[in-house]
């Protein structure tokens, strides 16, 4: 999302094995780092519901759950 040097990044919930830019199973949120501060858009109950699931986030939104308060499994 976003445009040129202006980058709006989407959290989404994929499957391991589809591929990085393939399909997703649904968009929970966005993440913009250019706003001060960085403005996080997250659907908290749907994030907590796919953790529930046993779902792995990456580093990054592992960091950005934590910043929300949303502790991520196995983190």
């Amino acid at each position: 999302m976003g445009s040129k040097k202006n980058p709006i990044w989407r959290i989404v919930v994929a499957d391991k094995r589809s591929p990085r830019d393939g399909r997703t199973i649904e968009t929970i949120g966005r993440f913009n780092p250019q706003t001060e501060p960085s403005t996080i858009e997250l659907d908290e109950e749907r994030a907590r519901h796919w953790l529930a699931q046993g779902a792995q986030p990456s580093e990054t939104v592992a960091t950005l759950l934590h910043t929300k308060g949303i502790a991520a499994s196995g983190s």
